[in-house]
């Protein structure tokens, strides 16, 4: 784990959770697995908050409980993984694709449980709902039955998951928790692994839950008590069946779902958008068979590709095999035959679709920061391999003094490698053969923490945007909460008006270009973590790939 790393998750865990539990977690990433006793000493922290720390932390999925290294009766040990942490950079495309795939419901569905860490298919129901309703028409509201359809279907295409079991304590000194972990009940973990939802028989039943009813909306109140009570769970003393079993967001189908779009992205813009439906067709067709670890797809016959592609492509089945010939004699190798049978058996090369789309991402990267003379040295070096200076000056057709600085600069930047071959054991530079060459994956690495880095520093900048115009937003958002209450109550236009007053035209452009700099640091933080997802991925496929 790299010092990037470390300083990102402690950003981000700054951010969504508070400095404390920042502070809790940041100490877990740099030491390891630790013990209560032990968290509290190296941190100085009271008892009381580093239990609610770790609880928020085991409650969101970023920490992990299991019994100690010393054998059975030594205290519970805490370990977290910068991964988990890294997740919540994801959290907005989550959502985004829950809204793409199952609409509004979907949606707030997945926000819901991104926001609390895991809650049970009756509560989720309800809350989501409420918020529904509170958005809807007077008169309207939203039942309870169609937001369950809505879970369901989430389950059944995996975007959601069962909680796995809570463990058995092995020793006397630890208790087995009946519910997930809560701010009362912080102390009560089991001392042993916590299995993978996979690996639970009921991973993705749907258990049959009693709810009848429609959302209702909430009653807004002079005092605020709603909005400081916002966060708290509310209490429910009516059982739906459902009771202890608890459901959280599937991080790995949604990557998977990720992957695939940007395969199918890839595929389009290179050929045309009728060859990226025929390769999204083979993806939807094999998710169910498919490892998420394998390096391709299961074959697949063209008759039954021909068969499963949506009715609005009017595709015949000659135009369809010149289209599969064409995928597979394309470069890139999105799409390889593994046979002859059924009208010949296609499969998806996930590995090398991931492999070319790194590739074309540190290509992009090469350009834009040192040239397009540059780039074209980086994709010679890519194809042939091993060069020379002069080789590389003769087939890039670029003056030999510029090859010379272009080279040096990508060598001094970790780009470029260079290879020494000599002739004889003594390295003597007169009989040395000197070849510049790229290493593709450790390239892939060291652009990941670069993208690590550059996250970070676009949060600590909005951060720090958001601080400086601290006094200016509360002022806005009282002013707005105060309309709202008017408006409410059917105030005269020219109170609204005196209201809105309060704010002067200077204060208001100051307002606009800060929501104006927020977006756009907000939208660079997003695209930053598409390429650090696809590096991810080639990095992570690769090492499934060799082992």
């Amino acid at each position: 784990m790299t010092a990037q790393e470390v300083r990102l998750c402690g950003l981000l865990l700054q951010e969504h959770f508070g400095e404390v539990v920042e502070k809790v977690g940041t100490h877990l990433l740099k030491n390891g697995a630790q013990n209560l006793r032990t968290i509290i000493h190296e941190t100085d922290t009271s008892l009381d908050l580093v239990k609610k720390s770790l609880c928020v932390l085991v409650q969101h999925g970023t920490c992990l409980f299991s019994s100690g290294r010393k054998g059975p009766g030594s205290p519970t040990e805490y370990q977290t993984c910068s991964n988990w942490i890294l997740r919540i950079l994801r959290y907005p495309r989550y959502i985004y694709a829950a809204k793409t795939l199952y609409g509004d419901t979907g949606e707030l569905i997945i926000e819901e449980l991104l926001q609390r860490g895991h809650m049970t298919l009756s509560s989720t129901v309800k809350t989501v709902a409420d918020r529904l309703t509170q958005n809807m028409e007077e008169g309207h509201s939203m039942d309870y039955g169609e937001v369950s359809n809505a879970f369901s279907k989430l389950v059944e295409t995996h975007f959601l998951q069962r909680c796995p079991p809570p463990p058995r304590a092995g020793t006397k000194d630890s208790s087995t928790p009946a519910t997930p972990a809560t701010p009362a009940t912080p102390a009560t973990p089991a001392s042993t692994p916590v299995p993978k939802p996979e690996s639970f028989p009921d991973c993705y039943k749907i258990p049959h839950v009693t709810l009848t009813g429609r959302g209702k909306r909430q009653l807004s109140t002079e005092d605020g008590e709603d909005q400081r009570n916002a966060k708290k769970p509310k209490l429910d003393s009516q059982t739906h069946g459902d009771e202890g079993i608890y459901w959280q967001v599937n991080f790995e189908r949604f990557h998977l779902h990720f992957r695939d779009q940007a395969i199918v992205t890839a595929v389009a813009n290179k050929l045309d958008q009728t060859s990226s439906e025929i390769v999204r067709t083979m993806l939807r067709m094999s998710e169910v068979t498919t490892s998420p670890t394998a390096t391709c797809t299961k074959p697949l016959s063209a008759n039954e590709i021909f068969r499963s592609l949506p009715g609005s492509y009017n595709i015949s089945r000659p135009i369809l095999d010149q289209y599969l010939t064409l995928l597979v004699d394309d470069p890139m190798e999105f799409v390889g035959k593994a046979g002859e049978s059924g009208g010949g058996m296609y499969v998806v090369n996930l590995h090398k679709a991931l492999a070319n789309l790194a590739r074309a991402t540190i290509e992009s990267v090469v350009q834009e920061r040192f040239g397009s003379r540059s780039a074209r040295i980086f994709r010679l070096l890519l194809r042939k391999r091993h060069l020379e200076q002069k080789q590389v000056e003769d087939f890039a057709m670029v003056p030999a003094k510029e090859a010379k600085d272009m080279l040096y600069t990508l060598l001094s930047q970790n780009l470029v490698q260079l290879q020494e071959v000599p002739k004889t054991p003594d390295y003597a530079p007169s009989r040395t053969f000197y070849l510049y060459t790229v290493n593709q994956l450790p390239t892939a690495r060291m652009l990941l923490q670069n993208c690590y880095k550059t996250v970070a520093n676009l949060i600590e900048r909005r951060l720090f945007e958001t601080k400086e115009s601290k006094r200016l937003l509360e002022k806005s958002q009282r002013i707005e909460a105060i309309l709202a209450s008017l408006q409410a109550g059917g105030a005269e236009p020219e109170q609204l008006t005196e209201v809105e007053e309060m704010i002067t035209n200077t204060e208001k452009q100051q307002l606009e270009a800060l929501r104006v700099h927020i977006n756009k640091l907000d939208s660079a933080e997003n695209q930053v973590d598409e390429t650090i997802f696809l590096l991810e991925s080639y990095v992570i496929s690769t090492a499934t790939s060799n082992s």
